[in-house]
């Protein structure tokens, strides 16, 4: 079962709850239809991103034998066979949007966006997997558009629009995350083939660009909370001028590879200041 958990990268369904966004913030975390209909949609989330993680792990299997960490990820240490992950890979991609169907019937959610989400997270990051990853600036922008996705992709599924202040806001953050991966991947193996796209790259560059979409995502969170129609939203901004101060540290450290999921939960200091904002947002939205 352990080797299906890392195979699924279940970790890494931290970065699913970006579906709950939405839902959150348009103050219906309480509706229980569309509380309902999130957690589904996280499912199927899930299901979709397994089968990107699968898709890519099989597509690299020879360069993740190389690698000192990725070594260990089943497909490239034989535990699991190609042709076993492959049908794993399709019986996923097919209840993900069997689920997309369910919503459809149960809750009346616009199909057609919601499967067009879902189908073009899926072939962007399957045209990722087979050679975009080494395309520099392209990379980047397919690894931000999985983050937006998946907000865009909540929004639908409990039918709540996204405000355009938000939007620039996830934008920002997802550049920010990715631009700091691929920083801390160009430093540890920069020469080394493990990514070919890091040849492209300059560190310089790459620490320009990420501070520059911190000092975007601030100002961006800073004018939605200004505009959220709540004068105590303004209050939660130093959090997250610190959490995001505190990551970069952490980046810096170069103690990972960038990997936001492990950044986040390697460090208690930021779990445990996430865990005052999520509460001090729960409190201005919902205990007034």
């Amino acid at each position: 079962m352990k080797k299906y958990l890392k195979l699924f990268r279940v970790k890494h369904y931290i970065k699913n709850l970006l579906v709950f966004i939405p839902l959150i913030f348009s103050k219906n975390l309480f509706d229980k239809t569309k509380m309902t209909s999130a957690i589904i949609g996280f499912i199927s989330f899930c299901l979709i991103s397994s089968a990107v993680y699968i898709i890519n792990d099989i597509k690299d299997v020879q360069k993740d034998r190389n690698h000192p960490v990725k070594k260990n990820r089943p497909i490239a240490s034989g535990e699991i066979s190609i042709k076993r992950a492959i049908i794993i890979a399709i019986i996923n991609v097919i209840i993900s949007f069997s689920i997309v169907f369910y919503c459809y019937y149960k809750f009346n959610i616009n199909i057609i966006l919601t499967g067009a989400y879902l189908f073009l997270y899926l072939i962007l990051n399957i045209a990722y997997s087979f050679g975009l990853k080494n395309k520099p600036i392209i990379d980047i922008a397919i690894l931000v558009s999985g983050f937006l996705l998946r907000v865009l992709y909540g929004g639908v599924i409990v039918q709540v629009q996204i405000s355009s202040w938000l939007y620039l806001t996830i934008i920002s953050v997802s550049f920010y995350l990715a631009l700091g991966k691929r920083r801390n991947e160009f430093i540890k193996h920069d020469g080394k083939n493990t990514r070919e796209v890091l040849k492209y790259y300059t560190k310089e560059f790459l620490d320009k660009n990420m501070y520059v979409s911190m000092a975007l995502a601030i100002c961006f969170y800073a004018l939605w909370a200004m505009n959220y129609g709540n004068n105590l939203m303004i209050w939660t901004v130093p959090i997250v001028m610190i959490l995001a101060m505190k990551y970069s540290l952490n980046i810096e450290a170069m103690e990972s590879e960038g990997d936001p999921v492990e950044v986040i939960v390697g460090d208690k200091f930021i779990i445990g200041l996430g865990i005052i904002y999520i509460c001090l947002i729960f409190g201005i939205l919902y205990l007034k």
